[in-house]
């Protein structure tokens, strides 16, 4: 991977693994974009973004990204926090499962465009499979470290972590399947996989930069 040209990586990550905090974090240090569920969320609520309608946008703005990314994460550039900003659902009963999905596809590679990003989960690593220049990272850990992990961050009791856990694992790998054809725990999507179970999120972040060549 070269650093000095423009690149992605994505960051699969199971809940409770830390993998959102490692993403952010090596977005700092490679002082790039950071997106994850909440900005590409963000874009769909605030411009109730449909497929059909990022081409409306598309065919009346030359800008029309870099337009909505400032007025939705207006942040440094090393952060691209959302945190702050309270969105409406506006997104029209018709809008179907596959609208969205395809909307994110577009988001998605709007990100890239705009040059070197660190992007984390929406199947990004199987979405921007053809680009250049593009590293693909899963960030895991044991069920206890995750529940663990669940517990302390969301102060819940250990059923109901488990409980959240077992949702999302099923609702995230059920998801890849239907779009991708693929098990978002097949190894063979990846570069890199992180074992999160005796690693730090700074720790982690060191390896994949070693990783990088940095």
């Amino acid at each position: 991977m070269k650093l000095n040209d423009p690149f992605v990586i994505t960051i699969s990550r199971e809940v409770g693994s830390g993998g959102g905090t490692v993403g952010r974090k090596l977005a700092e240090k490679l002082n790039v974009h950071y997106s994850d569920k909440q900005l590409i969320q963000a874009l769909e609520d605030k411009f109730n973004l449909t497929r059909g309608g990022i081409e409306h946008l598309k065919s009346t703005k030359k800008n029309w990204f870099t337009d909505m990314f400032e007025q939705v994460a207006p942040v440094p550039r090393a952060t691209m926090k959302v945190g702050g900003y309270t969105f409406s659902r506006q997104v029209q009963e018709t809008v179907t499962v596959k609208d969205i999905y395809e909307a994110e596809v577009e988001i998605l590679n709007a990100i890239a465009d705009e040059g070197s990003c660190v992007i984390a989960g929406r199947s990004a690593f199987f979405v921007l499979k053809d680009r250049p220049n593009k590293v693909d990272i899963f960030i895991t850990a044991s069920k206890e470290h995750r529940i663990e992990r669940i517990m302390a961050k969301q102060n819940l009791k250990r059923e109901e972590a488990i409980q959240l856990m077992e949702k999302i694992d099923t609702g995230r790998d059920n998801y890849v399947k239907r779009y991708t054809n693929l098990s978002r725990y097949d190894i063979r999507n990846y570069d890199l996989i992180i074992d999160m179970d005796y690693l730090t999120e700074d720790e982690a972040v060191e390896k994949i930069l070693s990783f990088l060549g940095q």
